[in-house]
């Protein structure tokens, strides 16, 4: 039986059209006391009345009104209360160090050229990458997501490497962990103030995908290996990859950076209430 004072944490959130041309808002809970899930849905009157960041990832809220089908896992709103506000993202200095995190992995690298495009190119886009997430709602979606990411990824990758560095370059699967979410600081906005993440409208006009863009910056410096671990990385062509691991004969580093980068979206702190 549904309790009224049951607390619930913001899973995810997102406000799409319906039929009639009408906003509809879609939010999923979780009952951190046995992590079962609600979907629930908000009509557009409802959601008028509701301040949109109460919806960010983490928060936690309990509903006031809504009707429930017959097995209380889904739920029409009606109206809701914030009882705990989740943290934003990393603070200032968190995200500090995690970027120093990187440039020291970066100054590390022995190839040169690739040293100084990436320290070019972290350098110019300091302010964007600082901020980001990695996404909207898979994993990582907070402020500062996409450093915490990419370390996870470059910490994955430095044990694997112990095992596979003379069949590995270090350089070019560093840069491919550095690189392969990179255009998500273009991909994506958040508001510092809120937290709350969208899609940039204006990405998509110019580009297919973040792997698109990474793929694209590598190879017009003619850093074809990594452009190619990074065309893979999400495995599959239905995906989103531009190389579908299932293809015959790719090198293994092909295959590394996927399940790097899969690791840290399934076990790494991907959700905000991993870094309260």
């Amino acid at each position: 039986m549904f309790d009224t004072e049951t607390i619930y944490e913001v899973v995810t959130f997102s406000v799409g059209d319906t039929k009639a041309g009408t906003k509809m808002g879609k939010l999923q809970l979780k009952d951190p006391e046995d992590n079962s899930l609600l979907n629930c849905i908000l009509w557009e009157e409802t959601l008028n009345r509701i301040d949109e960041k109460l919806f960010r990832c983490g928060n936690k809220i309990r509903i006031v009104s809504g009707s429930f089908n017959e097995k209380y896992n889904n739920c029409l709103v009606s109206a809701i209360e914030l009882k705990e506000e989740a943290k934003i993202g990393l603070d200032e200095k968190e995200r500090d160090e995690l970027f120093n995190e990187i440039i020291c992995c970066i100054n590390n690298m022995k190839n040169e050229k690739l040293k100084q495009f990436l320290l070019k190119y972290f350098n110019e886009n300091e302010e964007k990458i600082k901020i980001a997430p990695a996404a909207k709602l898979m994993h990582h979606n907070y402020l500062g997501g996409l450093l915490v990411h990419t370390t996870e990824c470059l910490t994955f990758a430095r044990e694997n490497l112990k095992l596979f560095a003379k069949q590995l370059d270090e350089d070019t699967v560093y840069a491919a962990c550095i690189l392969h979410d990179i255009g998500k600081i273009f991909e994506y906005t958040i508001d510092i103030e809120s937290g709350l993440i969208d899609y940039d409208e204006n990405f998509r006009t110019d580009w297919i995908s973040h792997s698109q863009y990474g793929f694209s910056i590598c190879m017009a410096e003619d850093f074809k290996d990594i452009a190619k671990m990074i065309a893979a990385h999400h495995g599959r062509a239905d995906w989103g990859a531009l190389i579908d691991l299932n293809q015959k004969d790719l090198a293994p580093e092909m295959y590394l950076l996927h399940h790097i980068d899969d690791l840290s979206a399934k076990f790494g702190k991907i959700n905000i209430s991993q870094i309260n």
